[in-house]
C-alpha cells in the first residue's frame, strides 16, 4: 500500500513539475469568465441557465483533464526510460497502475471539487442554490465516474502511445455517453449480427448517465434514494477495477526497449 501511495504522490510532483497547475488555473478562470460572461446576453438572473451551463463546463473541463493526466502517465514514463528504475524497485506492475490511477484521479477530483465549488457560490451570488444533499450525490458520483474514466484511460495506455490512447479514450467515453442510451430503440430495428453486436457494446462499454444528476441540480429535483446511490456507486467501483485488471493484463508481460516511442 505504502508503494501504491508514494506512486501517487510521485504524479502529483510531475503535474507540479510540468505546471499542470497552471492548467487547471487556467481552466477555473475560463470556467468563472464563462459564467459571468453570461451578464452580455441577459441569462445572469435566469438561475436555472446558469447551473446547467457551470454544470456542463465543469463536465467537459474535467473529461479532459482526465483523458490527458491519464493517458500520459505510462507512456511517459517508458519514452523518458524512467520505467527501469521503478521496475528495479521492489513494485510489480499491478502496484504501477494502481498507484498511477490513483494518483491521477485525486488529481482531477481535487480540480472537480473546485469547480463544484466555484459554481456554488456563483450561484449563490445570482440568487440561487443548490439542494445539498443532491449536490452532494452528483459531486460523488461524478468523481467515480472520473475513476473509470482513468482507468479506462490508462488501460489503452498500456498498449498505445499517448495520443492513440488519448484519441481512443475520447472516442470510447463519447460513445458511452451519446449512443450507449439509444442501443435499446436500435436493437429493435436491427437484426442477426447486428442487434448481437448492439447487445454487446450495451453491456461491455460503462454506462456513464448513470452517474449525471445534472438535471436534478439544474431544476431542484429531489435527491435518488440511498439504495440506488449505493447500487450506481457499486457498478462504478466494479467497471474502475475491471479496466485496471485488463490494463494488467495487457501491461504484465509487456517488454520495454530503451529509447522506444511508445
Amino acid at each position: 500500500m505504502i508503494r501504491i501511495l508514494t506512486l501517487a504522490w510521485l504524479v502529483w510532483l510531475e503535474m507540479l513539475r510540468r505546471k499542470d497547475i497552471y492548467v487547471m488555473f487556467i481552466l477555473l478562470a475560463a470556467f468563472l469568465a464563462t459564467l459571468m460572461a453570461l451578464n452580455l446576453f441577459g441569462l445572469s438572473q435566469v438561475v436555472s441557465y446558469l447551473k446547467e451551463i457551470g454544470l456542463l463546463l465543469a463536465w467537459v473541463c474535467s473529461w479532459i483533464l482526465a483523458v490527458s493526466l491519464s493517458t500520459r502517465q505510462l507512456p511517459q514514463e517508458e519514452r523518458q526510460g524512467t520505467i527501469f528504475p521503478l521496475l528495479a524497485k521492489p513494485v510489480n506492475r499491478a502496484e504501477i497502475l494502481i498507484g498511477k490511477w490513483l494518483g491521477a484521479w485525486v488529481v482531477v477530483s481535487a480540480a472537480t471539487l473546485l469547480f463544484y465549488a466555484l459554481l456554488a457560490v456563483v450561484v449563490v451570488l445570482r440568487g440561487g442554490v443548490f439542494g445539498g444533499v443532491v449536490l452532494a450525490q452528483a459531486g460523488l458520483l461524478h468523481l467515480v465516474l472520473l475513476g473509470i474514466i482513468i482507468a479506462l484511460g490508462i488501460a489503452f495506455s498500456t498498449r498505445l502511445n499517448a495520443d492513440a490512447a488519448s484519441a481512443l479514450t475520447y472516442v470510447v467515453t463519447l460513445a458511452a455517453w451519446l449512443v450507449l442510451p439509444r442501443v435499446p430503440d436500435l436493437v429493435f430495428m436491427a437484426r442477426g449480427a447486428m442487434q448481437t453486436g448492439l447487445m454487446v457494446i450495451y453491456y461491455a462499454l460503462p454506462h456513464l448517465e448513470l452517474f449525471d444528476l445534472r438535471s436534478r441540480l439544474v431544476y431542484g429535483w429531489p435527491p435518488v434514494s440511498g439504495i440506488m446511490v449505493l447500487w450506481i456507486l457499486v457498478y462504478g467501483l466494479l467497471m474502475t477495477a475491471v479496466l485496471l485488471t485488463l490494463g494488467w493484463l495487457a501491461y504484465r508481460n509487456k517488454r520495454f526497449a530503451r529509447g522506444a516511442m511508445l
